[in-house]
């Protein structure tokens, strides 16, 4: 009876296991969302539908683009990413990739001809080779335990791999018979980068071979060292770069350890030389962010992103160059009051395209390396996100508030562009979309504040409208043209209300002097601005003054948490996510020490006696 019950248990378990296979067989693929709606207001749901667009490369040829989509499903709970390819005026696109596992980091191989991402396919990630076609796909490589990025050297014959290397003891390391233990020894700082508990592993730079289709021979050009590369939490692969001759690797660390760490902002760069094995600290005494280093197309200079001072996140990122040949560096932005990124080459070296955030926007901007002349090539509502070289035009991805990223084309000269990926079309043509006004409001102090107004759909202004006072977080931080799917002002203005946002003192992109001003005064001036927009706004007739609310996060919450406190009767409602309320507490469990240091001056005891000795 006993060995009955036994094969039974086994066919029950059997037949269990193929009818979930089977369940998961028939579970659908999530692509894109195919919805005919029945209003043309958007709804949480619309907003979930949209297929979210991005990472653009463009191919060594000029002629293609390489792009990825993720898409949702609300049913499963889950998102799938799928690659695209199409040509720079949008024709000819082919999906390369139709899987329920996502593909990521999808990059070019220099001959033009084969693409290659990562993939979880296999069970860890590893990357796959793919036709431009979408034909022949392979896996290419076999790193124990996979990686996370991957980067090919100019000539194509090599790659750098990031991967993630246990080098601090754990639990099971240290007592033998707790092999089953997950937990955590941590006896120091950092015990936590941003939502990312610290496990003694680290991210490091890899080089490998690339050859016969197949990566091999991965070296850890970072052996031993306890330090992450990219930069932890929010550095990508922009942080590391191939020399154009493929002999040496640039990347940025922060090389501290512990309290030290968590005290400094003082990353640097460094330079791996492939021959000799050894690494060169290329900022050191540049004691802020050092990041984002590349190259010149000859070679003989490297760039780099550097903010001047120590301790401060927010500082202005200023651009660098360095003469290999002379050892010379020289500050290359400082007449230009604003931050850049995303860099691409034009006219053989000689021009240099990046992306900036100027007064609540991001534009496309171009400077002569030579004249240091800086000019804007586009202007409007909106933020470019990445700008790259494409023949004659630039590829670029854009979005405003009233849409989700796609892809342009645009005109080098004049600044035109023209969308050519259409990811949304279908979904936007059915919506009737909220409209934005830009407004400069005057400070209490004088000052003009840029402000956004966002009216819901189909607005009337002979009637009146319930108002939100959106407050930014950061404290540093832009309020531009965003499309955010976590704060989406057009799902809030499509419920009927106006949304307020203004670039209150302490928001990027409105100059250094700007930002600088909301630091140790946390709750001074910002807070004025907050409240002089709202007063300014409700002056209007179509606004209802008896139904004005205060929404936001982070510092956002900690801006709806003081407002809650010191509104005069202004405000009917308050939506405050994850704002702080406690600044001892925020104080004794932050990771960043740095960051409350610069922001508060220091532990909340210390500022405490610093303002007592004001009144002795």
């Amino acid at each position: 009876m006993k060995k009955l019950f036994t094969v039974l248990f086994a066919v029950a378990v059997f037949a269990s296991c193929q009818m979930e296979t089977s369940q998961k067989l028939d579970e659908p693929l999530i692509g894109k969302a195919k919805l005919t709606l029945s209003s043309d207001i958007m709804t949480p749901e619309v907003l979930w539908s949209f297929g979210r667009l991005g990472d653009a490369q463009v191919s060594p040829d000029g002629k293609k683009v390489l792009y990825g989509v993720s898409y949702f499903s609300i049913e499963q709970n889950k998102s799938n990413r799928e690659l695209f390819v199409m040509n720079i005026d949008g024709s000819d696109k082919v999906q390369l990739t139709k899987t329920p596992k996502s593909e990521f980091n999808a990059v070019w191989h220099p001959n033009g001809e084969q693409i290659v991402y990562l993939s979880s396919e296999s069970g860890t990630v590893q990357a796959w080779l793919v036709n431009a076609d979408g034909s022949n796909k392979k896996q290419i490589s076999e790193v124990e335990d996979g990686f996370s990025g991957l980067c090919f050297s100019p000539t194509g014959e090599k790659v750098f791999l990031l991967k993630d290397v246990k080098i601090d003891k754990n639990t099971q390391d240290v007592y033998a018979d707790l092999d089953k233990a997950d937990g955590k020894i941590i006896t120091d700082l950092m015990y936590r980068h941003w939502d990312v508990w610290e496990d003694g592993s680290y991210s490091h730079v890899f080089v490998a071979d690339f050859m016969n289709s197949k990566i091999s021979n991965e070296k850890d050009i970072m052996e031993g060292e306890p330090f992450d590369a990219p930069l932890t939490p929010f550095g990508g692969i922009e942080d590391v770069s191939w020399a154009p001759d493929a002999k040496s690797i640039a990347y940025t660390c922060k090389k501290l350890k512990g309290k030290e760490y968590s005290l400094s902002t003082n990353s640097d760069v460094y330079l791996y030389n492939l021959d000799t094995k050894e690494t060169k600290n290329l900022t050191e005494g540049m004691m802020g962010y050092d990041k984002s280093p590349f190259f010149s197309p000859d070679g003989k200079k490297m760039y780099w992103l550097s903010m001047e001072r120590a301790g401060f996140e927010a500082d202005k990122d200023r651009l660098f160059v360095l003469d290999f040949e002379s050892g010379d560096k020289k500050y290359l932005t400082e007449a230009f009051d604003y931050s850049p990124s995303s860099f691409s080459w034009m006219d053989e070296g000689n021009t240099l395209c990046f992306v900036a955030g100027v007064e609540a926007t991001f534009q496309i901007y171009k400077m002569d390396v030579n004249t240091l002349e800086i000019s804007a090539i586009t202007k409007g509502m909106h933020d470019y996100h990445s700008v790259a070289l494409a023949e004659n035009t630039l590829i670029a991805t854009k979005v405003d508030m009233t849409k989700p990223q796609e892809i342009y084309a645009v005109n080098a000269e004049n600044g035109e562009a023209t969308e050519i990926s259409f990811e949304n079309k279908e979904l936007l043509a059915q919506l009737k979309m909220p409209t934005v006004e830009k407004r400069w409001i005057t400070t209490t102090d004088n000052k003009q504040m840029l402000t956004w107004v966002i009216y819901p759909p189909n607005f009337d202004k002979t009637k009146k409208y319930p108002t939100i006072l959106y407050c930014e977080g950061g404290p540093q931080s832009p309020l531009s043209q965003f499309w955010s799917f976590r704060w989406n002002f057009s799902q809030m203005a499509s419920n009927g209300y106006i949304i307020v946002a203004p670039n209150r003192r302490g928001t990027l992109t409105m100059g250094q002097e700007w930002t600088d001003q909301i630091s140790k005064d946390n709750s001074g001036q910002a807070m004025k601005d907050l409240l002089r927009a709202i007063d300014v706004m409700k002056t209007e007739a179509f606004i209802d003054e008896d139904n004005l609310a205060a929404i936001g996060a982070s510092f956002g919450g900690f801006s709806v948490n003081w407002l809650a406190g010191n509104h005069e009767g202004r405000f009917k409602a308050f939506i405050s996510h994850c704002g702080v309320f406690n600044s001892e507490m925020e104080y004794m469990t932050t990771d960043e020490m740095f960051f409350d240091n610069w922001e508060k001056g220091g532990a909340p005891w210390v500022t405490l006696v610093e303002a007592m000795k004001i009144y002795v």
